[in-house]
């Protein structure tokens, strides 16, 4: 099949079709794996985009909670009005979130939605004490919140930025917390981070900084891991500056690191917390910002108005099956089985070390990304490199080993997987064993040969 009609997303439209790539068009899902319009069957080691976290198994289940819901009330809206399971998937999600007692919980259609709403609950709650030139944000280099235009203004990625114009929300970026080819140990890149936050605060104006936006284990740039005590470091350092701390945990909540939310991982505790993808496994779009009490309070006085609404927020069948999304999580020990089955992956990932085109392998739970070099730490893939490497060779490489991974350069070049949850240890030797054999075939093409560079 071609495209007809359809624009696809961040994606080179005119690269399909005659004389051209594959376009993969998928028609039924089985467990961890997906087949496609011609009969091929791949392992969805991406979990589609870091979201079907149930992988394919569990579609009838999901049907009749969606046909009951239809039947009973098909939709309306949370403007001045609510309905049953969108009050009970709040409730739900207050008690799980990591932002304390008390939390309120604002529905999307998704992520980039989510991050939007989240900013404007935060800009509402600096009006409300009287601080309403608390505008700007700080973000982190690399990292992505989202393409709707207040996300993309916290979004570290210049190149999807500068099409659109001046930023929406004054942000500033500062570094991410890669440790690959500092030499610092965990306390120093600790130190130094915290040390630059402070500085960009300082720059903006402690007094005009509203909040401080990071994902708990960053996405772009490849599964990106914080340092042992940064969370605690912003924390201290929002508080004391009267900063709101949000997590976008539109990826790394709802299992993905084998926890309800990521924020549990890296003790930290954020006021705002932003959820998406995994939230019904993608069985139907959903988002939602959550935000603790002390956020919420402002919007519960006397005559005070949300300034913010989306229509098919918390829509009531969206909300029901996001409801038996959580309860097939903890019917089927989901995030136990990530928890189990992470120092397997884990060690398997380590394998790629072994080859000359790995520099590096980091990753937490069940999402993990391998960093592709010149057969060195230090000699990186130039941008001519990259295209033949990363747009080039790996797409049509890994359609052929029947593996769906994420060759991605927002930083440097990774190639990461992200599984279905409910993977066993054999499915993930299969995904690795796959891996494997596309890197090393990579290598070969790219001309990366010798003992690898690989550092432990």
């Amino acid at each position: 099949m071609d495209q007809g009609s359809l624009l696809l997303h961040f994606a080179r439209n005119g690269a399909f079709g005659p004389g051209g790539a594959d376009l993969l068009v998928l028609e039924r899902g089985e467990g961890p794996y997906v087949f496609d319009s011609q009969g091929r069957r791949h392992i969805d080691g991406l979990s589609s985009l870091f979201c079907c976290q149930l992988g394919y198994d569990y579609g009838e289940e999901f049907a009749a909670v969606a046909s009951e819901q239809l039947r009973t009330l098909a939709f309306n809206t949370n403007w001045g009005t609510a309905t049953r399971p969108a009050i009970e998937l709040a409730d739900k999600l207050a008690g799980l979130a990591p932002v304390g007692p008390g939390a309120k919980v604002f529905f999307t259609c998704g992520g980039s939605e989510a991050v939007e709403a989240a900013w404007k609950l935060i800009r509402q709650y600096h009006l409300a004490n009287g601080e309403p030139q608390r505008t700007k944000a700080i973000a982190r280099d690399i990292a992505y919140h989202g393409v709707t235009l207040g996300a993309l203004s916290l979004t570290g990625v210049e190149r999807f930025k500068t099409p659109f114009g001046p930023p929406a929300i004054d942000t500033t970026h500062v570094s991410n917390t890669t440790i690959f080819r500092t030499g610092k140990s965990e306390a120093e890149l600790t130190a130094d981070l915290l040390s630059e936050m402070e500085e960009a605060i300082e720059a903006a104006g402690p007094d005009s900084v509203a909040a401080i936006f990071a994902e708990p284990l960053q996405n772009a740039g490849g599964c990106i891991a914080p340092p042992a005590g940064y969370w605690q470091g912003l924390r201290e350092i929002a508080d004391r500056h009267g900063i709101l701390l949000v997590a976008d945990e539109v990826i790394t909540g709802m299992g993905r690191l084998g926890h309800w939310f990521g924020c549990e991982r890296y003790d930290a505790r954020p006021d705002v917390v932003t959820i998406a993808k995994g939230l019904t496994s993608a069985q139907v779009p959903m988002g939602a910002a959550i935000v603790g009490e002390a956020v919420a309070a402002p919007l519960y006085e006397d005559k005070a108005t949300l300034l913010h609404g989306v229509t098919f927020g918390g829509h009531p069948v969206a909300a029901a099956i996001a409801l038996r999304n959580l309860e097939i999580f903890e019917r089927d020990g989901v995030l136990e089985n990530v928890r189990a089955q992470e120092p397997h992956l884990r060690a398997r990932m380590e394998e790629l070390r072994e080859l000359p085109i790995v520099g590096d392998v980091r990753g937490a739970g069940f999402f993990w990304a391998a960093e592709l070099v010149k057969g060195d730490p230090d000699r990186r893939f130039d941008a001519a490199e990259r295209e033949r490497l990363l747009r080039g060779f790996l797409p049509g490489r890994l359609l052929e080993a029947g593996l769906i991974a994420r060759p991605d350069d927002r930083g440097d070049s990774v190639l990461q997987i992200a599984p279905p949850l409910i993977c066993d240890g054999g499915v993930l030797d299969e995904i690795v064993d796959r891996l494997y054999d596309v890197l090393a075939d990579a290598g070969r093409f790219m001309g990366v040969v010798g003992e690898s560079a690989a550092v432990a």
